[in-house]
């Protein structure tokens, strides 16, 4: 355990983590201080390549829709595998599934299964769409351990769960909530969220849905009315795209402050429309604040410190204790935050953040995941949100 401690330490954004399920792992202290850390990111000085001297990759990682250099979710796990890897001197590889936004699970499996042949022990697969194919290769290969980040527990055909996969999902409507209830308290009042996946994916419809209450709260506690743009529309592949920065474009030519880029390369969109519009941005799952100056602060989930620990499970011989059951983590466990030491929020303060965070660890503030299938039905006190 000491090991995983002092690899998820090195890393730019610090997490301790536990399990939810019918076992559980040890956890460190969590605190808000999770995510006030120094920026720089360790792994960005590993190369994405590397030559294997004996043509195998014993660490593998199978990108989600979008790029792997997304500046978010791919990258943020990617850079958990090589951060293991690099520290560990062990060999790595990524493969992103032929087809790219239109991979179907045979293209998944073929590079899941490409990855096993290549010589992986462990395969970190990232996203939810992951699912049928993991399920398919972690039955042909029983003796490769495969991590599934943002997913649940996977079972065979005859509903026994998968001991060769370990589930990695986080809390994230305490992170979206958080960012929500910043922006407002800093001062705003015309909000957008522009999510990924059309609505499909749970992690997204968890931040969106989080980031709306954490409006809402903090626009209650300011005794005024926040107005929200909320679209799923052109971020069905996660890509950027002419249309979705002309849309983002025109919310913000029309009064919206900030918007929540909340799916991978969609961000590249959403920023662009920014910068020309003297609008700002909320970025997702890991610190986007190097990317763009219209950032504000990002809605951060630890899933490069999560990969980290579930290889690290496979080498210290504990793999069973997060093997067919989903690991839950959040604010509790220091897995979800924002991060205070490169935000630019002037009016909302870290002590403000530190007093927000404690109360969603303690469970004085509870955050609803159970987010309506149509936001548009959905009523709040201090929010008019208009779903486009």
């Amino acid at each position: 355990m000491k090991k995983i401690l002092a690899l998820v330490l090195a890393a730019c954004m610090v997490f301790a983590l536990c399990a939810c399920g019918t076992k559980t792992t040890p956890a460190a202290t969590a605190t808000a201080a999770a995510a006030t850390q120094k920026p720089g990111n360790p792994a960005d000085d590993i190369a994405d390549t590397m030559t294997s001297s004996d043509g195998k990759y014993e660490l593998a990682f199978v990108t989600d829709v979008g790029q792997l250099k997304d500046k978010s979710f791919n990258e943020g796990t990617w850079n958990g595998v090589k951060l293991y890897a690099a520290q560990n001197k062990l060999s790595y590889k990524y493969y992103q599934p032929a087809n790219g936004a239109n991979a179907t699970d045979d293209d998944r499996f073929n590079s899941m299964q490409a990855a096993v042949d290549a010589g992986a022990k462990v395969v970190v697969c990232a996203g939810f769409l992951q699912a049928t194919a993991l399920a398919k290769v972690a039955i042909a290969n029983p003796s490769v351990d495969f991590v599934f980040i943002d997913g649940w527990a996977l079972t065979d055909a005859s509903n026994a769960p998968l001991k060769n996969v370990a589930a990695i999902a986080f809390q994230e409507e305490q992170c979206g909530y958080m960012a929500g209830y910043a922006v407002v308290m800093e001062g705003y009042d015309k909000l957008g969220f522009c999510g990924g996946g059309g609505g499909t994916n749970p992690a997204c419809c968890r931040y969106g849905y989080g980031y709306v209450q954490g409006a809402n709260d903090a626009a209650k506690s300011l005794n005024k009315t926040v107005q929200i743009n909320y679209s799923w529309q052109y971020g069905s592949n996660y890509a950027a795209s002419p249309e979705l920065q002309t849309m983002a474009t025109g919310w913000y030519q029309n009064g919206t402050q900030v918007i929540f880029a909340c799916g991978g390369s969609m961000f590249d969109s959403i920023a662009a429309a920014a910068s020309a519009s003297d609008g700002f941005v909320v970025g997702v799952d890991s610190d986007q604040s190097s990317q763009s100056d219209t950032v504000i602060t990002s809605a951060m989930k630890g899933v490069g410190e999560a990969a980290q620990f579930a290889i690290g499970k496979v080498y210290d011989g504990s793999f069973a204790d997060i093997g067919g059951i989903v690991t839950t983590l959040g604010a509790k466990e220091g897995a979800t935050g924002l991060p205070t030491a490169t935000w630019s929020l002037k009016n909302f303060t870290v002590d403000q953040y530190n007093a927000l965070f404690s109360k969603i660890v303690d469970g004085t503030v509870k955050v609803d995941n159970q987010y309506p299938a149509d936001m548009s039905t959905a009523t709040f006190s201090n929010v008019t949100l208009k779903v486009i």
